[in-house]
């Protein structure tokens, strides 16, 4: 498993599909409302546009989605939520960044700062490991969308810096202000994504051996287990046979 996947580096997710489900829906409702509240309208609105195109690419129900805008539009939703970003070194060294959207500042500091200290890491200060780590939009189509050339030629001229293909999925990064628009043209031609949103993308990794591995993966879990945890991002890499192991 290596740390520098666009999507997966930022959140290993093991468990029953269920909870993982309700977990992203979380995630995705918390999105839409903080966005909603930006502007109600979707083409006036990117961050809106893209927290719509996430959801429905994860099978969100439709009527969910609606239900979120309804309540934003009608004043029903007084939730402030504050957006947060913790920084901090895991077992063996590894970079880990954490993005949390919250009503209560202090709960959340107080759960992540607990999860890092209980498994082997230490939270530290916002910057202290984020210049590892590149911010790139991130922006991901199955394989049968289109062919590896064709997908190349479209995100170039979308304004794309680069695509990989691979046997799944079409990769495609970009800069992060150049996101909703290479979103945009490729969702036109190629309809939602599967993927989408703005990453942090480790300029290196760290290989992470046997001896911190499991406590590192445990910490990953908790952190995303975590209902104010949006995103994980960590620049680690576990070899492929080891990680079976673990995983097993």
């Amino acid at each position: 498993m290596a740390g520098h996947s666009q999507f997966k580096n930022i959140m290993y997710r093991k468990g029953a599909q269920d909870k993982k489900r309700a977990k992203l829906f979380s995630r995705l409702t918390k999105e839409i409302a903080v966005a909603a509240k930006m502007g109600p309208d979707p083409d006036a609105n990117p961050r809106l546009r893209a927290a719509i195109s996430a959801a429905r690419a994860a099978n969100m129900p439709k009527d969910n989605i609606e239900r979120v805008l309804k309540k934003v539009a009608g004043g029903d939703d007084d939730t402030i939520y504050e957006e947060i970003r913790y920084e901090g070194y895991g077992p063996g060294g590894v970079a880990i960044i954490v993005e949390a959207m919250t009503d209560n500042r202090n709960r959340t500091v107080s759960e992540v700062r607990t999860a890092f200290s209980k498994l082997g890491g230490s939270l530290g200060e916002t910057n202290s490991v984020a210049f590892m780590f590149d911010r790139v939009g991130a922006i991901a189509f199955d394989v049968s969308v289109a062919g590896a050339d064709e997908v190349f030629e479209a995100a170039v001229e979308a304004g794309a810096d680069n695509v990989e293909s691979g046997e799944e999925q079409h990769e495609i990064t970009c800069a992060p202000e150049d996101f909703s628009a290479v979103r945009d043209a490729l969702a036109e031609r190629y309809g939602d994504p599967r993927e989408a949103g703005l990453v942090w993308r480790p300029q290196t990794t760290v290989p992470v051996g046997e001896e911190d591995a499991e406590t590192l993966l445990r910490l990953m879990d908790q952190l995303d287990d975590n209902d104010d945890v949006q995103q994980v991002a960590a620049n680690f890499e576990i070899a492929d046979d080891l990680m079976a192991r673990l995983t097993a």
